[in-house]
């Protein structure tokens, strides 16, 4: 994943460049927009559980979220967006008969945050000669952050690695006027996790590793400002 980021960055900067001097021979663009956007975050989420098996349930959320965006040339940009996120987390049809439970139960984990600072690098299109509404496609890269974990009233523990993964973005800004604007746009997050339970308040040395996706699809709609 390392070679991959480096990869990322690199090709980033040699099209950030090629596209700045496009960007000078072409300055009929302001270069900076700011959004403020509701978002729904729901993840396509999906486990392989050591030890008692199962699948995993992500809870969904809706949060405020705040992204910029830096124009290099007419079409070409940058976006950072920001947001964090709860979720709910549960096994699924888990045996946990070895420590005296059924054997297909729904194993409560508590909850945690998720900080997924994601960058992408974006295309705009202006297909009308008015440029009102303005499509864009983006990838790139995003490093979610776990925090504040709260394991719930059954096991002792919950553990999440942070992780790198990919970004893919498609959406349009929808022009009031020279200044303002409606956004709507769509990502879908490719992100894993490593997890890992510490159930040792149930069993003498219990823990429970988890390869975790989480995947969400993040829908968002909000308010822009050119500047």
């Amino acid at each position: 994943m390392k070679k991959v980021l480096f990869a990322f960055l690199a090709v980033s900067f040699m099209t950030l460049n090629a596209q700045n001097k496009e960007g000078i021979k072409n300055q009929d663009f302001k270069k900076w927009q700011v959004r403020v956007r509701g978002i729904a975050v729901i993840p396509d989420e999906s486990a392989k559980v050591g030890t008692i098996g199962g699948d995993v349930a992500i809870s969904n959320n809706f949060v405020p979220e705040l992204d910029f965006t830096y124009f290099f040339a007419k079409h070409f940009a940058t976006e950072l967006i920001l947001a964090t996120t709860k979720h709910d987390v549960n096994t699924m049809g888990s045996d946990i008969s070895a420590v005296g439970g059924p054997t297909n139960a729904n194993v409560d984990l508590g909850s945690v945050w998720l900080l997924p600072p994601t960058l992408t690098a974006q295309y705009h299109f202006y297909p009308f000669a008015e440029k009102v509404f303005k499509p864009y496609v983006g990838a790139g890269l995003n490093y979610t952050i776990f925090y504040s974990v709260d394991q719930g009233a059954t096991v002792k523990n919950v553990s999440y690695k942070n992780n790198i993964g990919y970004a893919f973005q498609v959406g349009f800004d929808l022009m009031l006027n020279d200044k303002f604007f409606i956004n709507l746009d769509a990502k879908k997050l490719l992100l894993k996790t490593d997890v890992t339970v510490d159930g040792s308040n149930l069993a003498a040395g219990l823990s429970i590793p988890a390869d975790v996706t989480i995947n969400p699809l993040i829908l968002g709609m909000g308010l822009g400002m050119r500047f």
